[in-house]
C-alpha cells in the first residue's frame, strides 16, 4: 500500500516533465577552468519563428576566452553544429570584449560569464510536442598566463509549441548581453577613417559641434592584421569633430581599404547611443605603413593600488593633485625654492597684513599658472603624437644647462656676491620696486619650474589620471596642483600671526640668506652630473667651464664703481659672451654620447649584475615562466629616485630580500626620451617619475610608494 501511494505521488510530480511544453534543458559541459553550455531564451519554440539560444561560457578567477579578434594572441571559440533537417543556427552575435592586458601583449576578450547570443530558424514543418535537438562541438582557447586549448560537447533540447514559451531562467542574462551588443551609427554622426602612414586617424562629427568625447573610448578592429592591439589609442579634437589615432598593425595582412569595428565607451555614450558600442565600417582614405612591432611595446598589466592612491574619478584626482601638490613643497629637489620661501617668511614680518595677503595671491597666481602652461606645453606636444610624461623637460641637455645656470646665479646672488638690482636700469628697478607683487608671481613660477621633475606622494596617480584625459580634465587636475604646492605660503599669508613664532629681522638673515646659497650650489653639482649621464664628461666639463665664465663675468660688473669702469665691462662682456660660446653647444647635444647614455654603456647601475636594463619582452619571458620582476623607474634628475636608490634600493638587506625571492631586478632609465619607457609608464597609470612597480606572474602589477622604505619593499615581496 506504502509503495502503491508512493509511486502514485511520484507519478503526479514528475507528470510536467511529460507534458507538451517541457522545459528546454541541455547539459553543461565542465573544465577545470571553463563551464560551458547552450541555453535558451525561452521556455519552448514556435514552428516559422525565429528562437534565440546562447553559448554560456563561465571561466575561474583570472582565466579569459577572446573575442572574434583575439588581439595580439589567442584563438575566438568556435561551434561546429549537428542539427535537425531544417534548422538553422547563425553566427555568434558577438558582444564587444574588454582590452585584456597580459605582458607586453593586449588580447581582446572576457572574463567571469560571458553569453554568446545566436539565432536558430525555427522551420515551419516543426510539429508541436516534438523537440528540436541542437547539439555542437565547440572549442576555445582559455588563458591566463599560459594558454590551455579546451573543447567539448554542448547539446540543448528544446520543446516546439504552437506558440513560444515563457521567459526561462537565462532571460535576464539575455536581455544583459545584448546590451553589449554594437549598435549602428546613430544618424546624426559622421564617420571617417583616414590613413596617415603608421597612425589611422578616426573621425567623428555630428555637425551641431556636440560630437562625442573619445577620451575613454576604444577602437576593437574586426579583423587581425589592421589596427596593432598592444598600440596606445589617442584622442583628440579637429575643431568640432572628435578624433582617435589608431596604431597600424606592426604586420599587415591582405588589403586594408575599409575600418571595420566597434568604438567601445565603457560607460556610455550619455544617450546618444542606446549601448556602449558602435559598429564602424568606413572606406579608409589616404595610405597606411606597417606600425611599431609588438616586441616594443610596454607590458600593460593591470595595477594594483599602492600607497599613493589610484584616481579613477575628476574628483579623486583633484584631492590627489591637492595633497601631492602640498607634499611636493617637502621633496628633495624642491629643497632650493623651500629655501627662497623661508626667507621670504622671515621678511614678510614687516609687511602690512593687506600687502602680505595679496603678495601670498601673487605666488599662489605665479604657481598656478606655471603648471597651466606646463599642462598646454605637454598637451600640445601629445597632440603631436610625441610620448611625453612628467618632468620630460629636463629630459632635454639644453634645459638641464639652462637650469644650472640659473640655480649658479641664484646661488652667488644668495651668497652676496651681487644683488639682482645693480644689472637693472634705475627706471626698471624703480618698476620693480613699486610693484612686488611681480617679485610674488616671479617666485612662484620658479618654484613649478625646479619642482616639475620632482613626483610627491599621492602626486603620481592624479597625474598618471590627468593625462589620460580631455583637456578640460587635464588643466582642472594641473590646477589642483598648483593650489597644493601653493597652499603653504597662501596659508602663512592669510593667517600673518602664525609668523610671530619667526625670529625678529636682524644680522641672522644674512647669514641665513648665505647658507641658503650651498643648497644652490649643492643644485648645480647634481644637475652637473645630469648633465654628464646625458652628454658624457665632455657635456659636463663643458657646463662648468661656462659657470667659471659666468661668475667671471658678474665679478667684473658687480659694485657701482667696476660698473663705471668700461675696462671692467669690456672684460665681462667678453666672460659673459665667452660663456654662452662654450655653453652654445649643450643646447644641440651630442648624438653619440646620448646614445651612448641611453644604450646603458654609461649607466653602472644599469650594467651591474643586480639590475638589468628594461626590457618588456624580457619581463614578459620571465612572467611566462613564474618569475617575477621589479622594476626602478628612475632617471638621473629626479633627486626623489636618487635619494631611494642610495637610501634603500643599494642596500645589501634589501638586495638579499629581493634575491630570496628570487625576483629580477630592472632599472628603466627615463633620463633622455625614450618612448619605451613613457608607454610603460602609461599603462601603470603614471606620467613620471620615481615609480616602482612588481610585476608578479598571473597577478597584477603592483606599485610602491614614491618614496621608498625597506619595510615598504618587505611588505611587497610577502605578496608573492
Amino acid at each position: 500500500m506504502f509503495w502503491r501511494r508512493f509511486c502514485r505521488s511520484a507519478a503526479l510530480a514528475l507528470a510536467p516533465l511529460a507534458m507538451v511544453s517541457p522545459l528546454a534543458f541541455g547539459q553543461p559541459v565542465k573544465t577545470p577552468h571553463v563551464e560551458a553550455e547552450l541555453v535558451a531564451e525561452r521556455t519552448s519554440a514556435a514552428p516559422g519563428a525565429a528562437a534565440t539560444i546562447a553559448l554560456r561560457t563561465k571561466m575561474a578567477e583570472g582565466w579569459h576566452i577572446y573575442w572574434r579578434n583575439p588581439g595580439d594572441s589567442g584563438l575566438p571559440p568556435k561551434l561546429e553544429w549537428t542539427l535537425p533537417e531544417g534548422v538553422r543556427v547563425g553566427p555568434i552575435q558577438w558582444t564587444y570584449p574588454d582590452a585584456i592586458p597580459v605582458g607586453p601583449l593586449v588580447n581582446y576578450g572576457y572574463k567571469g560569464e560571458v553569453f554568446h547570443l545566436l539565432d536558430v530558424e525555427v522551420p515551419a514543418t516543426a510539429v508541436p510536442g516534438s523537440r528540436l535537438d541542437l547539439r555542437a562541438r565547440a572549442e576555445w582557447l582559455v588563458c591566463r598566463e599560459t594558454c590551455i586549448p579546451e573543447e567539448g560537447v554542448v547539446a540543448l533540447s528544446i520543446p516546439v509549441a504552437a506558440a513560444p514559451g515563457d521567459a526561462s531562467r537565462w532571460a535576464p542574462a539575455f536581455a544583459a548581453a545584448r546590451t553589449r551588443l554594437p549598435q549602428p551609427v546613430p544618424a546624426g554622426w559622421q564617420v571617417a577613417a583616414e590613413g596617415a602612414g603608421a597612425t589611422v586617424r578616426l573621425r567623428v562629427a555630428t555637425g551641431d559641434g556636440r560630437s562625442p568625447d573619445l577620451a575613454r573610448a576604444r577602437f576593437f578592429p574586426y579583423e587581425e592584421g589592421r589596427i596593432e592591439a598592444s598600440g596606445r589609442q589617442v584622442a583628440g579634437r579637429d575643431g568640432s569633430a572628435a578624433t582617435l589615432a589608431l596604431p597600424v598593425a606592426s604586420t599587415l595582412s591582405g588589403d586594408f581599404g575599409r575600418l571595420r569595428g566597434i568604438l567601445v565607451d565603457a560607460a556610455g555614450w550619455g544617450g546618444a547611443v542606446p549601448g556602449r558600442a558602435v559598429e564602424i565600417d568606413v572606406p579608409l582614405a589616404g595610405t597606411v605603413v606597417a606600425g611599431v612591432a609588438p616586441a616594443a611595446a610596454a607590458p600593460r598589466l593591470a595595477v594594483e593600488g599602492s600607497a599613493s592612491g589610484v584616481a579613477s574619478t575628476l574628483w579623486a584626482a583633484v584631492a590627489l593633485a591637492l595633497v601631492g601638490g602640498a607634499l611636493l613643497n617637502l621633496m628633495p629637489c624642491v629643497f632650493p625654492v623651500l629655501s627662497l620661501k623661508v626667507l621670504g617668511f622671515a621678511r614678510a614680518g614687516e609687511l602690512a597684513r593687506g600687502e602680505l595677503w595679496t603678495k601670498g595671491v601673487a605666488f599662489t597666481a605665479g604657481a598656478v599658472v606655471s603648471f597651466w602652461l606646463l599642462a598646454a606645453l605637454l598637451l600640445a606636444l601629445k597632440a603631436a603624437g610625441q610620448q611625453l610624461g612628467w618632468g620630460f623637460q629636463l629630459q632635454s641637455p639644453a634645459v638641464v644647462a639652462a637650469l644650472a645656470v640659473l640655480f649658479f646665479v641664484i646661488g652667488l646672488n644668495l651668497a652676496g656676491m651681487f644683488e639682482f638690482g645693480q644689472f637693472l636700469p634705475g627706471s626698471i628697478a624703480a618698476w620693480q620696486s613699486r610693484r612686488p607683487l611681480v617679485d610674488a608671481f616671479a617666485t612662484g613660477v620658479l618654484a613649478v619650474v625646479v619642482a616639475s621633475p620632482c613626483t610627491a606622494p599621492f602626486m603620481g596617480a592624479a597625474l598618471g589620471y590627468a593625462l589620460a584625459q580631455p583637456a578640460a580634465t587635464t588643466l582642472a587636475v594641473f590646477t589642483a596642483l598648483g593650489l597644493g604646492m601653493a597652499a603653504p605660503f597662501l596659508v602663512l599669508s592669510i593667517f600673518p600671526g602664525w609668523l610671530a613664532r619667526l625670529p625678529r629681522p636682524g644680522p641672522w638673515m644674512v647669514r641665513l640668506r648665505q647658507l641658503l646659497a650651498f643648497p644652490m650650489f649643492a643644485t648645480v653639482i647634481w644637475l652637473a652630473w645630469v648633465l654628464g649621464v646625458q652628454l658624457g664628461v665632455d657635456g659636463m666639463l663643458r657646463l662648468l667651464v661656462a659657470l667659471l665664465a659666468v661668475a667671471l663675468g658678474i665679478w667684473l660688473l658687480r659694485g657701482q664703481a667696476a660698473r663705471r669702469s668700461a675696462i671692467a665691462l669690456v672684460f665681462a662682456t667678453a666672460a659673459l659672451a665667452g660663456a654662452a660660446a662654450i655653453a652654445w653647444p649643450l643646447f644641440t647635444g651630442s648624438a653619440q654620447a646620448a646614445e651612448t647614455s641611453r644604450s646603458g654603456a654609461a649607466r653602472p647601475d644599469a650594467a651591474a649584475t643586480q639590475w638589468e636594463p628594461f626590457s618588456p619582452a624580457r619581463i614578459a619571458e620571465l612572467a611566462a615562466t613564474g618569475r617575477p620582476v621589479f622594476v626602478d623607474f628612475t632617471a638621473a634628475w629626479c633627486v626623489t629616485c636618487q635619494v631611494n636608490k642610495q637610501l634603500v634600493l643599494s642596500r645589501d638587506s634589501v638586495l638579499a630580500a629581493f634575491r630570496d625571492r628570487g625576483v629580477t631586478l630592472m632599472r628603466a632609465d627615463w633620463t633622455r626620451q625614450d618612448p619605451e619607457i613613457t608607454a610603460a609608464l602609461q599603462s601603470l597609470g603614471r606620467s613620471g617619475v620615481p615609480v616602482y612597480a612588481l610585476f608578479r606572474p598571473g597577478r597584477e602589477a603592483l606599485l610602491l610608494p614614491e618614496v621608498l622604505q625597506e619595510s615598504t619593499i618587505r611588505e611587497a615581496l610577502a605578496t608573492l
